[in-house]
């Protein structure tokens, strides 16, 4: 029943903030434009800071290189999954601007803000350092190559049309740099200054609420009536929720019976963290790609709703692991 109340809590602050900005943009609080310059907020300056802080908070540089061998684990899973994911976008004829969404949805999970406290919720603080293995490997994923699936498959250009194709000038999105600025000032052990750690924290707790409030907008806009289970919206979620974290069962279960046995503690954290909801910020990146915003939306919502149910049936199947 904790594992149930706690999943309960934690999707219905969600749902709350969402439906905040489905009411605001209802009620003509927000003029047409507030969307965009908010995805611009969100992507440019937000995440960054966000992702900045989130490593300096929860990692330290001996933690970083302990983290070791349980960082293969994931790693692996995350290049099976994207692999799995192409395929079944060649497979079921999914459309451009919906690919990388796609993609990103089934590989990449909303680790910070949902995964954490869940995490913390049903592990405790003792199983913190193993949840920062997997905050790694998604958000290397996620900046380093997620959001570039998402960036090149524009349905305005013509390269959607050919395939996936390098744009040299986004193969740094902010994100991305937030995170190796981090991680070459943890390198240092220079201590962030008050005044910058302070400003940087309040900057990027802007994203969890912003990028809710832009998921409302949204719906608002398409109306509630286009969240559905359509046929590229189960794909996706059956990817979030079955296949991610089977690939990353079958992994562990291979590594134990070579020898490379990983703590129960840690096993569960791994898998929980492989089937929390999509990306918050999926319509968001989708918006800034000219991708299927409305799509984005969708699935990020269904995954979000989908998750109360999902948690304790997750937790049942990791007693028989």
């Amino acid at each position: 029943m904790n594992v149930f109340l706690t999943s309960v809590s934690s999707v219905l602050v969600i749902v709350l903030i969402m439906a905040l900005g489905y009411v605001l943009r209802k009620t003509g609080w927000f003029a047409d434009d507030f969307g965009a310059n908010v995805a611009a907020l969100i992507t440019k300056i937000a995440l960054p800071a966000s992702i900045f802080m989130g490593v300096m908070n929860h990692l330290t540089k001996e933690k970083l290189f302990s983290l070791g061998t349980g960082l293969i684990f994931p790693a692996v899973s995350v290049v099976i999954g994207y692999l799995i994911a192409f395929l079944a976008v060649k497979i079921f004829k999914i459309r451009p601007g919906r690919r990388g969404v796609f993609m990103n949805a089934v590989v990449n999970a909303n680790t910070i803000f949902i995964g954490m406290p869940l995490n913390n919720a049903l592990f405790g603080e003792k199983a913190m350092s193993f949840f920062l293995v997997y905050y790694i490997i998604n958000t290397v994923s996620t900046w380093a190559f997620g959001v570039f699936l998402i960036q090149n498959d524009d349905p305005t250009e013509a390269s959607s049309k050919a395939g996936i194709k390098v744009n040299w000038k986004k193969l740094l999105p902010m994100p991305l740099v937030g995170f190796v600025v981090a991680i070459i000032w943890l390198l240092t052990d220079v201590p962030v200054p008050g005044f910058m750690n302070q400003t940087l924290s309040y900057v990027g707790s802007l994203v969890t609420p912003l990028s809710l409030i832009y998921i409302g907008i949204v719906l608002c806009d398409a109306g509630l009536g286009n969240v559905k289970f359509e046929h590229d919206s189960v794909l996706a979620l059956i990817g979030r929720f079955i296949l991610s974290p089977l690939i990353l069962i079958l992994l562990i279960k291979t590594g134990d019976s070579h020898g490379f046995i990983l703590p129960a503690l840690m096993n569960k954290t791994l898998i929980v963290q492989s089937a929390t909801p999509m990306l918050a910020v999926l319509p968001i990146l989708a918006k800034e790609a000219h991708g299927d915003v409305e799509y984005a939306t969708n699935i990020v919502v269904l995954s979000t709703l989908s998750f109360v149910a999902v948690v304790p049936i997750l937790m049942t199947i990791l007693q028989f692991i």
